[in-house]
């Protein structure tokens, strides 16, 4: 999911003070048109060896255990620490990573074998091996406390071939497990290390990588060494990576404009062209993929992957009060007040540019007269109660707040309830809310942004949604390679999904890296993850 920002001063200021929807950037005053910011090209530029970066994150990760991680940020530690059987290159297609080819895969689409590199080893020596790969497989789709059995459903068995070689065996074809395989359910942890660790591997992870896990001081930061077992050490300059955990956003800003840090992660909006205008840093974009909005809870009654119940609220017991709900926001104006202009508003979770995404797919607009009558309609008791569990950080805090304006008027009376980012995804796995502000980095596979979110008993489909329109669709596009057949069939999903309106999303967010000019060789790509292996001061 995604990591919030967090500005504690502005929450205060924010809350004693009126709120005023505009059209412009900032957020309440000014016309400052949005500043303009590049995208994250190749930087080949000669960088010294030895050192020490020092990063800025908007968020503390979860377990940094590949089984269990759900956020965000934790996948931005990962990129740098656990390599893949699969990764995506700058063209965002998939390429072999610790796999030495792409997949074979069967005429029936149900055996999947896929050859390993060799000589490489785990970052305490252990090689890494064909076993090494089926425990770590198997822990991902068998252990009861993962959050990856989604996402390897449809393996049956991983079989180990020889040293080099593992075959899956699946028991449906399953077209988007070369990207699953590309993301934390493709990570391989030392089987020493599980063995050691067990539950508790994510207080001392081992995987490949160009960094080696160093130590963790909760809250504030994570820290990263060389690994010397790496197979491409000799590319990897940095002694150290050290990861600041920073929240507030003009905080972690002037962090970078001192040079305390010298990258920060998905700057706010709202600090972009502060740091653009510093001739000592720059900016670039990545991301775009995921989405972020709302979940309103309709079924989720006794957990996320439970069966769905009654859910006792206004909003989940009349589809007509959430289509009102939603027909009364702006997403244009919300892009541009809460986010300068540099996020892309939508109501489907696909990328706008995504070839599965149909062009017949169109957002209503926005329409508050008929929010009005809906709410009429449905006989309901004005003001309707409806409490929007929120992250506590400035950027989600202003967001609440221009939700809570904009569906006044039809008649719903919003309060505001939030808490620190990670006791949010608790709060919703467990259906504690009315509504939820939280959303999802997104994957290169549209499988990625829909199973698992809006299918039944999926671990983040948060508001409980269940309903065959939405599921069969969504398996029938997993079983074929066929773009045109997945596009027409994500369309009927999603088309049916918007109809029940669980999920209300409002735009898909880019990710904004800061950066000193003097560091080069970061790799910043459509997934928003920074690569630091090639990474260090420019000579």
């Amino acid at each position: 999911m995604r990591s919030p920002l967090s500005f504690r001063r502005l929450v205060v200021a924010l809350a004693v003070s009126p709120l005023v929807l505009t059209a412009c950037g900032g957020g309440g005053g000014g016309s400052a048109p949005a500043p303009s910011v590049t995208g994250a090209g190749a930087d080949d530029r000669q960088v010294k060896g030895g050192g020490t970066l020092t990063v800025a994150l908007n968020a503390d990760p979860d377990a940094l255990d590949p089984s269990l991680s759900t956020t965000l940020v934790g996948r931005e530690v990962f990129v740098n620490m656990c390599e893949k059987l699969y990764d995506i290159d700058a063209a965002s297609a998939l390429v072999p990573q610790l796999a030495a080819g792409l997949p074979e895969v069967s005429a029936d689409g149900k055996a999947v074998t896929i050859k390993l590199r060799t000589g490489l080893k785990f970052n305490d020596g252990t090689t890494l091996d064909a076993a090494a790969v089926k425990k770590s497989l198997d822990r991902h789709r068998t252990w009861e406390k993962s959050s990856r059995q989604a996402d390897l459903a449809a393996v049956e068995e991983v079989t180990v071939v020889d040293p080099e070689t593992v075959s899956l065996s699946l028991a449906r074809p399953f077209t988007p497990l070369t990207a699953q395989l590309a993301d934390r359910a493709g990570m391989i942890m030392s089987p020493k290390a599980l063995d050691s660790e067990g539950d508790n591997f994510g207080a001392a992870p081992v995987c490949v990588g160009p960094f080696k896990f160093a130590g963790r001081t909760s809250g504030s930061e994570i820290r990263l060494e060389r690994a010397p077992d790496y197979y491409d050490a000799a590319k990897v300059k940095l002694d150290k990576l050290v990861y600041k955990i920073i929240v507030d956003p003009n905080v972690r800003a002037a962090n970078l404009k001192s040079g305390d840090v010298q990258v920060a992660d998905q700057l706010a909006t709202t600090t972009v062209a502060g740091v653009q205008a510093d001739p000592n840093l720059g900016v670039v974009s990545g991301g775009g993929l995921g989405f972020y909005g709302f979940t309103i809870n309709v079924g989720n009654a006794k957990g996320a992957t439970e069966k769905p119940g009654k859910v006792d609220t206004a909003l989940a017991g009349d589809p007509r009060l959430r289509e009102a709900f939603e027909l009364s926001l702006d997403r244009d104006v919300i892009n541009k007040t809460v986010y300068n202009g540099l996020y892309e508003p939508d109501c489907f979770p696909l990328p706008l540019k995504s070839p599965y995404r149909s062009p017949d797919l169109k957002c209503p607009p926005h329409d508050p007269a008929k929010a009005k009558q809906l709410v009429t309609e449905s006989g309901a008791k004005t003001p309707i109660p409806v409490t929007l569990l929120s992250p506590n950080d400035a950027t989600n805090q202003r967001l609440a707040q221009v939700i809570q304006q904009m569906v006044k008027d039809a008649g719903f009376a919003v309060t505001v309830q939030t808490a620190e980012f990670v006791t949010t995804l608790e709060q919703g796995r467990e259906g504690k809310f009315d509504a939820f502000l939280n959303g999802w980095s997104g994957r290169v596979d549209p499988d990625g942004n829909v199973t698992n979110l809006i299918t039944s008993g999926g671990t983040n489909n948060f508001g409980g949604m269940s309903d065959p329109g939405i599921d069969d669709p969504i398996k029938e596009a997993a079983a074929t390679g066929d773009v045109n057949e997945r596009r027409d069939l994500y369309a009927k999903a999603v088309q049916r999904a918007a109809e029940i309106r669980s999920v209300i999303y409002l735009y898909h967010n880019k990710y904004y890296l800061g950066m000193n000019k003097n560091v080069a060789g970061v790799k910043y790509y459509e997934d928003g993850l920074p690569r630091f292996t090639t990474a260090g001061l420019a000579q």
